[in-house]
């Protein structure tokens, strides 16, 4: 089987998803962006039972998908998914003395991976999710054009 195309191009993929986040967040720096991505895969990941996270991280690029899983305790109780605005404050409370992160961070998030995947395995991932975790990615009012893949 030949190498799959997020590992031999890891570098390349990790760049575009990381711009597309610093450009959707409108950050100046890859230490912000990350911090922000990070912020959304824990606030997401504790909501998640272990099948639930590697199904969905199984179709993340791989640099985000390390992000994902790095650190996780998924033996720790699941959390409801309460309202967005507590989902945000959540993700801006990780590293919060070095955290720049704007309210629009899940949503930035959501449409640079989408521009990552490819369309039928971002929705297989959420479609063998829970309401409230696939709601967790919405984009409202994104042009579906925009929310395709920018690298395959």
């Amino acid at each position: 089987m030949p190498m799959p195309w997020t590992y031999r191009h890891a570098s390349r993929e990790w760049r575009a998803f990381l711009d597309d986040v610093k450009d959707g967040m409108n950050l100046s720096s890859d230490n912000m962006a990350y911090t922000a991505v990070d912020g959304v895969f824990q606030c997401y990941r504790r909501r998640l039972t272990a099948a639930q996270g590697l199904g969905f991280a199984s179709v993340l690029p791989c640099v985000p998908r390390a992000i994902f899983v790095a650190g996780w305790q998924p033996t720790d109780p699941l959390p409801e998914f309460p309202s967005r605005a507590e989902l945000v404050a959540e993700v801006k409370a990780l590293r919060p003395h070095h955290n720049l992160t704007p309210d629009t961070a899940i949503e930035a998030t959501a449409i640079a991976l989408q521009r990552q995947i490819l369309p039928d395995d971002w929705a297989r991932a959420l479609a063998a999710l829970p309401p409230d975790a696939r709601a967790f990615w919405d984009v409202p009012d994104m042009p579906e054009s925009e929310l395709r893949p920018r690298i395959i």
